[in-house]
């Protein structure tokens, strides 16, 4: 159950950046994108949540205790303060290193039958808004 605690608490962190984000950024396609993402994180967490129940447990409603992710999302609230394209896609993608990890563990331990499959399709939705986050911040870095 651990696992997928973690797993909810990073969807949160995610979300929570996401939507800070999607509110401070002027740039209108980033606006959209994080918008887009905080939706899908916060569609992961009720997922996750829905499996928790099916096994009979809840979900604490506190959000991440983790030092170290909640501090990369801070670190993006002074990036969009300064408007700085590239640093804000550096600090977002920063947080999705965390999440791809996180649900690279948790594919890592044995998953009981029903929630391998939402993990592992979740795993590859993290996975793949870290890729183009990391894409754009390279375009950022050329421009």
């Amino acid at each position: 159950f651990d696992t997928v605690h973690h797993l909810i608490e990073r969807c949160k962190d995610g979300a929570k950046g996401y939507k800070t984000a999607s509110e401070d950024i002027e740039d209108k396609d980033l606006k959209d994108l994080f918008r887009k993402y905080a939706v899908q994180r916060d569609s992961m967490i009720t997922e996750l949540q829905d499996q928790l129940h099916k096994m009979g447990q809840t979900d604490d409603e506190s959000s991440s205790i983790e030092g170290t992710v909640h501090r990369a999302w801070i670190d993006l609230k002074s990036a969009l303060t300064s408007r700085d394209r590239k640093r804000v896609l550096e600090e977002c993608e920063r947080g999705e290193d965390y999440a791809v990890k996180a649900y690279k563990e948790a594919l890592d331990k044995n998953l009981p039958g029903d929630l391998k499959p939402i993990v592992e399709q979740q795993y590859k939705d993290v996975k793949s808004a870290h890729d183009h986050i990391r894409s754009l911040r390279d375009q950022a870095r050329e421009a």
